[in-house]
């Protein structure tokens, strides 16, 4: 029975303090739309909080007309992965095609030619020819390859910067529109009687 009475008496102590503890209504406990923009508006001619709150939903609806510009609506995505790698993929593959062909048919004609001298001192000049194209198409095979490995490298490089680049130039003008919505807004608060910082 005690205990009974313990929890009564504690439940009506604990609703009064509930009740002082609560915000009064009228209070700004909304969230304010300047600072949902990262800025700070002050009355300046004592307005109450919900003279505020109507103002600044006015003003952001205004600088949104007038700018074009909704700082809360999501920012341009950034490209994709897949369309990243899609892009490096065609600049390997251009950069395959621009690299000189014929290294292998090239590297045998130097090497038989290189071959047939020895061999025409060592008396044999058609082994030393077969010899020599074979070892002279194999090294220009490998400095084929090892050029056309070289350009995609740098074709990848150059898509990779080219991206970087078209990002933070997208940044910057989203930047430089939020720039111009914050001045537009500001300015209409200004004139409704608010320091805007």
């Amino acid at each position: 029975m005690r205990l009974f009475v313990v929890f009564v008496l504690l439940a009506m102590l604990t609703v009064p303090l509930a009740a002082q503890t609560a915000p009064p209504s009228g209070s700004n406990d909304t969230s304010s739309t300047a600072k949902s923009i990262g800025m700070f508006a002050y009355p300046r001619n004592n307005q109450n909080a919900d003279q505020q709150q109507k103002d600044e939903s006015e003003c952001y609806a205004s600088a949104k007309q007038n700018t074009g510009v909704d700082p809360q609506a999501a920012a341009p995505p950034a490209p994709s992965a897949e369309s990243q790698q899609a892009a490096q993929k065609d600049a390997a593959q251009q950069s395959g095609k621009d690299v000189k062909k014929g290294g292998t048919a090239k590297g045998a004609a130097g090497g038989a030619a290189g071959g047939a001298a020895i061999g025409a001192i060592a008396g044999d000049a058609g082994t030393g020819a077969a010899i020599g194209a074979t070892a002279g198409a194999v090294r220009g095979r490998r400095a084929q390859k090892k050029g056309e490995k070289a350009a995609q490298q740098q074709a990848a490089q150059q898509t990779a910067q080219a991206q970087q680049q078209a990002q933070s130039q997208a940044t910057a003008q989203q930047q430089q529109k939020v720039d111009t919505f914050r001045r537009a807004f500001s300015a209409c608060m200004d004139a409704r009687g608010y320091s805007v910082k």
